[in-house]
């Protein structure tokens, strides 16, 4: 069953290197790049480890079902304020 992650999103919100986040969880940088392309899913205490750098919770850095794209939940939510305004 596939595992998937926020991990590249993520690090581009904090202007992260895999490097840098390598270094911060304790891996090699190819550990980041494996995860990130779906190759190599964390152990336990890697996911937590990641999600204490972000100070995300587990559930929101992984998941067994894709992510929307986040851009999905903002054009949402335009989409349903201009909707009210226009009423």
């Amino acid at each position: 069953m596939p595992m998937y992650n926020r991990l590249r999103v993520l690090r581009a919100e904090y202007n992260m290197s895999r490097a840098e986040l390598a270094e911060k969880v304790e891996v090699n940088p190819q550990t980041i790049g494996a995860l990130e392309r779906g190759d190599h899913y964390p152990s336990l205490d890697l996911a937590f480890r990641i999600c204490a750098v972000f100070g995300l919770p587990v559930e929101a850095m992984f998941s067994r079902e894709p992510f929307a794209p986040m851009s999905a939940s903002v054009y949402e939510r335009r989409t349903d304020e201009s909707q009210r305004t226009e009423s």
